[in-house]
């Protein structure tokens, strides 16, 4: 009897370890798991009248967190910039550490981290041109620069969307901080 038990307990072992080939598909227990229903980005949708077309957003919608800024991209908005517009960050909100940190990311490869024009894009002569923030002729102040971060200016694209309003505020005043010092 008990060799009856033996046989058929090896017997029953060698049949589980025979179903199994790594060269071979396997049985899916559960086939829903591994090919699951797909269904079509763009397909019929019996909830809009045009299936799943891609919508363009109402008019006058503002996305999350977005914040517009009132003054047009055009010279006379940033001379309106310049002459109207201060930082909201009183001197307990701005931090120039941050500041900095952001300034290295997005402007220092141009602007250089002293903001002397020399950056490692215009040392290696890949963009030319680029300005001190001392330059008497600049005559840059909280608001060109916000507007220029906003829209950007001449070769200089925009950063509106690296950048949210509280990050490009403490750039602004970052921008300042190279400029009293290069000032000195």
């Amino acid at each position: 009897m008990k060799s009856l038990i033996r046989i058929a307990f090896v017997a029953f072992v060698l049949v589980a370890v025979s179903c199994k080939t790594d060269t071979a598909r396997n049985y899916e227990f559960m086939p829903n798991m591994y090919e699951p229903v797909s269904y079509e980005t763009y397909g019929e949708n019996d909830m809009f009248e045009q299936g799943m077309a891609a919508r363009t957003p109402v008019e006058g919608t503002v996305p999350r967190g977005f914040v517009p800024f009132d003054i047009e991209n055009s010279t006379a908005g940033y001379d309106l910039a310049k002459a109207t517009i201060t930082s909201p960050l009183d001197s307990t909100q701005v931090d120039l550490d941050r500041g900095k940190e952001l300034y290295d990311i997005y402007c220092g490869i141009c602007h250089g981290n002293k903001g002397d024009g020399q950056g490692k894009l215009v040392k290696r002569e890949k963009i030319l041109g680029i300005p001190s923030y001392d330059d008497a002729g600049r005559a840059i102040n909280e608001g060109s620069i916000y507007h220029t971060i906003y829209y950007g200016k001449n070769a200089m694209g925009s950063y509106a969307n690296q950048l949210n309003e509280e990050e490009r505020w403490q750039v602004v005043s970052y921008v300042l901080k190279l400029k009293a010092d290069l000032e000195k």
